[in-house]
């Protein structure tokens, strides 16, 4: 009989093999050995987005230490979907939870940038990569999403790769409806743009609609805050392109 997988789950920097020895970061220690209070033997799985999922245990304990030995490889490293996430930056709880949900939906790449109508000035990008590190670990990804430092939206766009499509979430109502247009895509590397509260200015739009690698997408009749349109767009990418297509059993 399979032994069930360790209910509790860290991503770790270190090569993953049996055998391995991985000492975590101090708050990592802190969390198992003091929230957690898990004692020797107990069982943790490990991952790191290049090796797959690890059963380990917790073989080393200090007051602010904590080794744990790899034992077996749980599941290998799987592909996952290539899709980025460009975000206008916004309020605090709201950015927060645009990072959370889009690394349980699966984006690959979080982009914050500024906008003409943004009204954050700064990022706390180290908050948001913990927030990222945490939703992964919860929601049972092999990887950690990469978030890229806050950038104009002009500066993303004026270095943008060949050959991937932008999607930009549209709330003017001018855009080809989401799904109509995940349907007809061709099978090409995509991102996603959802803009900022109070959405686009006008010549922003305009400026959006000439470049060759972009595409106006409606998301229906309401207008959606920020976060909602994030989770939304990358919803139905999943449900149409992406991973949702392949049973998880």
């Amino acid at each position: 009989m399979t032994e069930p997988a360790p209910r509790h789950r860290l991503f770790v920097d270190a090569d993953l093999a049996a055998g391995s020895q991985v000492w975590v970061t101090e708050q990592q220690a802190h969390y198992l050995l003091h929230v957690m209070r898990l004692g020797l033997g107990a069982e943790i799985a490990l991952f790191n987005g290049r090796d797959g999922e690890w059963r380990a245990k917790l073989a080393e304990t200090g007051k602010k230490k904590a080794c744990l030995t790899a034992i077996e490889q749980l599941r290998p490293q799987a592909a996952e979907p290539d899709l980025w996430l460009l975000f206008a930056a916004v309020k605090r709880d709201r950015i927060d939870l645009i990072v959370e949900k889009a690394t349980e939906l699966g984006a690959s790449v979080l982009q914050p940038v500024f906008t003409e109508r943004t009204v954050i000035s700064r990022v706390n990008e180290d908050r948001l990569a913990a927030i990222a590190m945490e939703a992964a670990e919860q929601c049972e990804r092999l990887t950690v999403p990469s978030l890229r430092t806050p950038l104009s939206l002009t500066a993303v766009l004026a270095k943008w790769p060949e050959g991937r499509v932008l999607m930009i979430m549209d709330e003017s109502g001018a855009g080809k409806p989401i799904a109509e247009t995940l349907a007809e895509l061709p099978t090409v590397p995509a991102a996603l743009l959802v803009g900022p509260e109070g959405g686009f200015t006008k010549s922003e739009l305009d400026a959006l609609s000439r470049l060759p690698f972009a595409v106006r997408v409606g998301l229906g009749p309401r207008i959606l805050r920020a976060d909602t349109a994030v989770i939304a767009a990358l919803s139905c990418y999943q449900a149409i392109r992406g991973d949702w297509r392949v049973p998880s059993f």
